[in-house]
Protein backbone atom coordinates (compact mmCIF):
# COMPACT_ATOMS: atom_id res chain seq x y z
CA UNK A 1 0.00 0.00 0.00
CA UNK A 2 1.45 3.28 -0.95
CA UNK A 3 -0.48 6.87 -0.32
CA UNK A 4 1.10 10.18 -1.28
CA UNK A 5 -0.07 13.44 0.45
CA UNK A 6 1.53 16.75 0.10
CA UNK A 7 5.27 16.16 0.60
CA UNK A 8 4.25 12.78 2.36
CA UNK A 9 4.27 9.18 1.87
CA UNK A 10 2.65 6.37 4.23
CA UNK A 11 3.21 3.10 2.67
CA UNK A 12 3.20 -0.55 4.19
CA UNK A 13 6.64 -1.31 2.17
CA UNK A 14 8.57 -3.13 5.13
CA UNK A 15 12.16 -2.32 3.67
CA UNK A 16 11.75 0.84 3.76
CA UNK A 17 11.53 1.08 7.79
CA UNK A 18 14.41 2.32 9.20
CA UNK A 19 14.58 0.43 12.90
CA UNK A 20 17.06 2.68 14.30
CA UNK A 21 14.86 5.72 13.95
CA UNK A 22 11.60 2.98 15.52
CA UNK A 23 13.31 2.18 18.11
CA UNK A 24 13.91 6.03 18.85
CA UNK A 25 10.13 6.72 18.46
CA UNK A 26 9.34 4.16 20.69
CA UNK A 27 11.47 4.58 23.14
CA UNK A 28 10.03 7.88 23.94
CA UNK A 29 6.60 6.62 24.32
CA UNK A 30 5.14 6.19 27.39
CA UNK A 31 3.48 2.60 26.41
CA UNK A 32 6.94 1.00 24.56
CA UNK A 33 9.24 2.78 26.76
CA UNK A 34 10.79 -0.53 27.96
CA UNK A 35 11.08 -2.73 24.86
CA UNK A 36 14.42 -3.71 23.74
CA UNK A 37 15.76 -2.82 20.43
CA UNK A 38 15.21 -6.89 19.39
CA UNK A 39 11.67 -7.03 20.75
CA UNK A 40 10.38 -4.15 18.64
CA UNK A 41 12.46 -5.65 15.43
CA UNK A 42 10.80 -8.67 15.74
CA UNK A 43 7.48 -7.03 16.15
CA UNK A 44 7.86 -5.60 12.79
CA UNK A 45 8.62 -8.49 11.23
CA UNK A 46 4.98 -9.93 12.43
CA UNK A 47 3.02 -7.18 12.04
CA UNK A 48 1.36 -5.50 9.09
CA UNK A 49 3.77 -2.15 9.21
CA UNK A 50 2.77 1.24 7.99
CA UNK A 51 5.20 4.09 7.78
CA UNK A 52 5.35 7.58 7.00
CA UNK A 53 8.50 9.45 5.02
CA UNK A 54 9.10 12.78 4.15
CA UNK A 55 11.64 12.26 1.79
CA UNK A 56 14.08 9.72 2.83
CA UNK A 57 13.36 10.46 6.44
CA UNK A 58 11.18 8.20 8.65
CA UNK A 59 8.78 10.61 10.49
CA UNK A 60 5.84 7.96 11.59
CA UNK A 61 4.67 4.46 12.27
CA UNK A 62 2.47 2.35 13.24
CA UNK A 63 1.28 -1.61 13.54
CA UNK A 64 -1.50 -4.13 12.90
CA UNK A 65 -1.57 -6.91 14.78
CA UNK A 66 -4.10 -9.47 13.33
CA UNK A 67 -5.73 -12.69 12.34
CA UNK A 68 -6.73 -11.22 9.30
CA UNK A 69 -10.25 -13.06 9.70
CA UNK A 70 -12.27 -11.40 12.46
CA UNK A 71 -10.00 -8.62 13.90
CA UNK A 72 -7.08 -6.68 14.24
CA UNK A 73 -5.09 -4.59 16.92
CA UNK A 74 -4.08 -1.22 15.89
CA UNK A 75 -0.88 -0.32 17.38
CA UNK A 76 2.33 2.04 18.26
CA UNK A 77 0.82 4.93 16.58
CA UNK A 78 3.36 6.98 16.88
CA UNK A 79 4.76 10.82 14.52
CA UNK A 80 7.77 12.05 15.29
CA UNK A 81 7.37 15.47 17.60
CA UNK A 82 9.20 17.62 15.15
CA UNK A 83 5.59 16.35 12.61
CA UNK A 84 3.06 16.44 15.11
CA UNK A 85 -0.02 18.87 15.00
CA UNK A 86 -0.13 18.76 11.23
CA UNK A 87 -2.54 16.42 10.69
CA UNK A 88 -0.03 13.18 9.96
CA UNK A 89 -1.13 10.82 12.23
CA UNK A 90 -5.03 11.52 11.10
CA UNK A 91 -4.04 10.98 7.75
CA UNK A 92 -1.71 7.80 8.81
CA UNK A 93 -4.70 6.51 10.85
CA UNK A 94 -6.85 6.64 7.55
CA UNK A 95 -5.11 5.37 5.36
CA UNK A 96 -4.44 1.85 7.98
CA UNK A 97 -8.15 2.21 8.55
CA UNK A 98 -8.86 1.96 4.32
CA UNK A 99 -6.62 -0.98 4.16
CA UNK A 100 -8.37 -3.91 2.16
CA UNK A 101 -6.43 -6.19 4.56
CA UNK A 102 -8.78 -4.79 7.29
CA UNK A 103 -11.78 -4.07 5.76
CA UNK A 104 -14.63 -5.98 7.60
CA UNK A 105 -12.87 -6.76 10.68
CA UNK A 106 -13.38 -5.83 14.57
CA UNK A 107 -10.42 -3.57 15.58
CA UNK A 108 -9.51 -2.88 18.85
CA UNK A 109 -6.62 -0.51 20.56
CA UNK A 110 -5.26 1.57 23.84
CA UNK A 111 -4.36 4.62 24.17
CA UNK A 112 -4.27 6.89 27.24
CA UNK A 113 -4.37 9.89 25.64
CA UNK A 114 -6.08 9.86 22.01
CA UNK A 115 -9.46 8.67 22.74
CA UNK A 116 -10.62 11.93 20.93
CA UNK A 117 -8.73 10.99 17.86
CA UNK A 118 -9.64 7.49 17.46
CA UNK A 119 -13.39 7.84 18.10
CA UNK A 120 -13.30 10.32 14.64
CA UNK A 121 -12.50 6.78 12.92
CA UNK A 122 -15.04 4.56 14.70
CA UNK A 123 -13.59 3.52 18.05
CA UNK A 124 -15.43 2.82 20.76
CA UNK A 125 -14.56 3.08 24.35
CA UNK A 126 -15.36 -0.10 26.31
CA UNK A 127 -13.53 -0.41 29.31
CA UNK A 128 -16.26 -2.99 31.00
CA UNK A 129 -15.15 -5.43 28.47
CA UNK A 130 -11.49 -5.82 27.71
CA UNK A 131 -9.18 -7.40 30.11
CA UNK A 132 -5.35 -7.04 29.79
CA UNK A 133 -2.48 -9.33 31.09
CA UNK A 134 1.30 -8.13 31.28
CA UNK A 135 4.65 -10.54 31.16
CA UNK A 136 5.81 -10.81 34.29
Amino acid sequence: MELKFEDYLISSDKSLINRETIYKFLASSYWAKNRSFETINKSIETSLCFGVYHGNRQIGFARIVSDFATMYWLADVIIDEEYRGKGIGKKLVEAILASEDLKGLNGILGTLDAHGLYEQYGFVKNADRFMVKRPV
